[in-house]
């Protein structure tokens, strides 16, 4: 095997000598000077959110669904998001020991409120209710505190009003029809 730098392609060369006179070169990136091979800001940003519900194992396929990748563009493992956790200094995900979670996916939010999760998810995109979204294909997280401010008991008394439609409207939202009666 030959190896050789080819700098105006800014990669390695290798040349493999096969028995028999056959010979592969193979071609790999070479590493710019400043060039490091870490975990993007955004993707740590989801983690340290996502630990507030889910475990290790959970967070992975989490990760791995919404397409994202290590550093080094491996997929994502349990093992791989423990590490990150450790090295970024995260805390590891514990259930409450009384069984009253400080943080809540939609389901459990919606469920503790009594709304469909629709209900919920439309509220938080609305701006009446505070949630988190990491990722784009991962879960939604709230803030039990936040769900038992007026505002969420607003939303959920709005929709057992009108069951048919239980997102409802806005009180403050303006009917573009005036009554003509």
């Amino acid at each position: 095997m030959v190896a050789d730098i080819d700098d105006k392609a800014s990669e390695i060369v290798l040349l493999i000598h096969w028995i028999g006179g056959a010979h592969t070169e193979l071609r790999l990136p070479k590493r710019r000077r400043g060039q490091r091979n870490s975990t993007s800001g955004d993707i740590i940003t989801a983690i340290r959110q996502l630990v507030l519900i889910a475990s290790d194992d959970l967070i992975a396929g989490i990760l791995n669904r919404n397409g994202l990748v290590t550093g080094h563009g491996n997929r994502w493992t349990r093992e791989r998001v423990t590490a990150h956790r450790s090295h970024h200094k995260i805390p590891v995900f514990r259930p409450a020991p009384d069984g009253t979670e400080p943080w809540l996916n939609l389901n459990k939010a919606a469920r503790l409120l009594g709304v469909a999760p629709k209900t919920l998810r439309h509220a938080v995109e609305a701006g009446e209710i505070e949630g988190i979204h990491p990722l784009p294909g991962g879960p939604w997280i709230f803030s039990r505190s936040e769900l038992g401010k007026p505002r969420a008991q607003q939303i959920a008394h709005r929709a057992r009003q009108n069951p048919k439609y239980p997102a409802g409207s806005h009180p403050d939202q303006q009917n573009l029809f005036p009554s003509t009666v």
